[in-house]
C-alpha cells in the first residue's frame, strides 16, 4: 500500500469509519450527541463542541496548506469557538468537520509519495508524514476525550 493510501486510510478510521483501534469514530460518536450533551461542561474539562472545534481547526488548516502552501492557524486560537446557541449550530459544526475530514483524507489520497519526505509549510514543522501523522494521533487523543466525557454525561443524566 503507497503512503498516501496508508495514512488516508488511517486517518479515515479515527475520523469518518473506523473501529480499530478506538472501537469507534469520531462521525459515530458526533452524530449521537445534542447540542445540549455538546456544550455541556464537566468540571475544567473542555466541552465536546470545544474539542470537536478544536480537532476541526487543524484539519481546516492543513486542508489550507495544501490549497494555498501558508500555514495561517495558530495554536493560540484553536479553542477560541464561536457561540453554539442552537442545535442548528451543532449540526453545523459537525458538518463541517464531517465535511473537512472527507476532503482532507481524499486530498492525502491523491498525494504523491514523494512529498510526504518533504518539509510541510516550515522546516521547524518537520515533514508531512510527521505531521499528517501527529494529526492522526493527536485525533485518538481527542476522540478518547470525547468518548469518557459522553459517558460522564449519560451516568450524571441517569
Amino acid at each position: 500500500m503507497t503512503r498516501n493510501k496508508f495514512i488516508a486510510n488511517r486517518l479515515r478510521e479515527v475520523l469518518l469509519s473506523g473501529r480499530w483501534i478506538a472501537n469507534t469514530n469520531y462521525k459515530e460518536q458526533l452524530l449521537s450527541v445534542t447540542h445540549r450533551q455538546a456544550k455541556r461542561k464537566i468540571g475544567s474539562l473542555n466541552s465536546i463542541a470545544e474539542l470537536t472545534y478544536h480537532v476541526n481547526y487543524y484539519l481546516s488548516g492543513i486542508l489550507n496548506i495544501f490549497k494555498s502552501g501558508k500555514l495561517e492557524i495558530q495554536d493560540k486560537y484553536s479553542f477560541d469557538m464561536p457561540a453554539l446557541c442552537s442545535e442548528k449550530d451543532w449540526e453545523n459544526l459537525v458538518n463541517e468537520f464531517l465535511s473537512n475530514s472527507e476532503k482532507l483524507t481524499a486530498q492525502i489520497d491523491q498525494l504523491p509519495d514523494e512529498i510526504f519526505d518533504e518539509i510541510f509549510a516550515d522546516e521547524k514543522y518537520g515533514t508531512y508524514q510527521r505531521n499528517l501523522e501527529g494529526v492522526i494521533e493527536h485525533s485518538y487523543y481527542h476522540l478518547g476525550q470525547i468518548s469518557l466525557i459522553k459517558k460522564l454525561i449519560s451516568e450524571i443524566d441517569n
